[in-house]
């Protein structure tokens, strides 16, 4: 969905994010005795602990009012830290990392966000409501976080649907395997709810925030729809649209945007996305963008003008942004908030410090790789949390919590039985390294290879009925 910088990026010294911290000090302050509405206090004092934390990156050390940096201040460069850290997780929509090998703290981020536990009494509910075993991704903890799912099964329980929004941001031709992740679950959500499904491509922003051409971006869309056509959703149930196409086509979409628009302040976007002086107003304005197909009345010929179904959002957790600030401004123009579910990320090969780059071809497996491509990438660059030698490993062990090709497993390997096998047998030292790769590479290498024929029979024709906006098959 989207890709920005965090205002504390455009400083390029320790003093100049001094004197940025300082004077966002004061205007929070200034803020606070005009008595100012809530919202704009809590976006400004966002900003501020954003700053802080940019600050420590930069230098090291906490900030204090009255003493500047030295000129040579500058933070040590150590190295991913291989156990836990003090440092805060930088989690946004264009930014995740973290010093933590284990990958970024969700327990604590679910405090951050104030966002709920997906916990085993809700796993069990949703199995009850749907009739069906939970999909992998909720056994295994992968959507670990809600906004309101209680709500939506309520509603659905009194024979009150909803419906699914999640989205996709073209910024390549090509998809990773990352990017299947929300719309695996969502397709299995599909199914077993039995509900239709929009699908928002933001070429729009990739043009905005990329060094790309308005075309390519279109053009990206388009081919991106392909893949996630072959994901297997029913056409008769999903709109995939391009927001450069059904802005124009849709008047009841851009007023939605424009009611979005008039009830958010710069002040706001600047302390929920860190947006600067420097960005373009496209980026300003883009989050109200993102925020309408949250509404039901955003897609008349399928809903027709009705404003109370509820949305369900499927999505990582670093889109939260887009919807708080969605759910915060619902209320205020007459709709529904969104409910969520939020994914954990899928961390690159290198390591679960961040999540998987299309930027990066060494860091992702691409839905375009062969089998001799996927084979060397895991092989070569798939982080290890075994042993240095096998003597140590078969005597002390590995770490599955860091290893990155267990970790893909948790993600693809369907039976639960064999993944914890799995996980024993490398924890007591009995699986090794090589063999643990080898068994994501035979996971991974049919997975992709059945993707590509799905893909392959994708047509032209095929890719206009799911972006052509019309009614869907929808019991409301």
């Amino acid at each position: 969905m989207a890709e920005c910088q965090g205002d504390g990026e455009g400083a390029k010294s320790p003093m100049e994010l001094y004197e940025k911290l300082t004077a966002q000090g004061e205007q929070v302050r200034a803020l606070k005795t005009a008595k100012a509405t809530k919202t704009d206090v809590d976006a400004a004092v966002q900003l501020l602990i954003k700053l802080k934390t940019d600050y420590k990156q930069m230098t090291g050390q906490d900030y204090k009012a009255g003493c500047p940096p030295s000129e040579n201040s500058v933070a040590p460069d150590n190295g991913p830290a291989a156990g836990g850290a003090d440092d805060e997780d930088t989690v946004d929509p264009w930014n995740v990392s973290t010093n933590n090998a284990k990958g970024v703290d969700y327990e604590k981020l679910i405090l951050r966000f104030g966002s709920s536990k997906v916990d085993k009494e809700l796993v069990d509910r949703i199995e009850k409501v749907s009739g069906q075993k939970p999909h992998r991704f909720l056994r295994r903890g992968i959507f670990f976080s809600h906004r309101d799912m209680h709500q939506v099964l309520d509603a659905y329980e009194k024979q009150k649907s909803f419906y699914l929004y999640t989205g996709r941001g073209p910024s390549s031709e090509a998809m990773h395997v990352g990017h299947l992740i929300p719309f695996i679950f969502t397709k299995w959500l599909q199914d077993v709810f039995d509900i239709p499904l929009v699908v928002q491509l933001t070429d729009d922003e990739k043009y905005l925030w990329k060094d790309l051409s308005l075309e390519d971006c279109h053009r990206f869309a388009v081919e991106n729809a392909k893949d996630i056509i072959a994901c297997g959703f029913d056409v008769n149930k999903t709109f995939i649209f391009s927001d450069l196409d059904y802005m124009g086509a849709s008047p009841e979409f851009y007023r939605n945007v424009v009611k979005v628009q008039k009830h958010v302040t710069f002040n706001q976007v600047k302390g929920i996305f860190g947006f600067t002086d420097s960005d373009c107003i496209g980026k300003i304005s883009f989050p109200a963008i993102q925020a309408a197909p949250s509404f039901s009345s955003s897609f008349p010929q399928i809903f027709k003008g009705r404003k109370d179904i509820q949305c369900l959002i499927p999505c990582a957790i670093d889109q939260d942004p887009y919807f708080r600030m969605t759910r915060d401004v619902a209320p205020r123009i007459g709709y529904l908030k969104p409910a969520l579910l939020h994914s954990t990320f899928f961390p690159a090969l290198q390591g679960a410090q961040t999540k998987m780059s299309a930027s990066d071809a060494n860091t992702s497996i691409f839905l375009t790789d062969t089998p001799k491509q996927i084979k060397n990438k895991v092989n070569k660059h798939a982080f290890s949390g075994g042993k240095d030698t096998v003597e140590e490993h078969r005597k002390y062990g590995g770490n599955p919590d860091v290893d990155v090709a267990f970790m893909y497993l948790t993600f693809f390997l369907e039976d639960d039985e064999q993944l914890e096998k799995i996980r024993q047998d490398y924890a007591s030292g009995a699986l090794l390294t090589g063999e643990l790769k080898k068994l994501l590479i035979e996971t991974l290498q049919p997975m992709i290879e059945q993707h590509q024929q799905r893909r392959k029979q994708v047509t032209e024709e095929e890719v206009k009925q799911f972006m052509t906006p019309r009614p869907l098959h929808f019991n409301f």
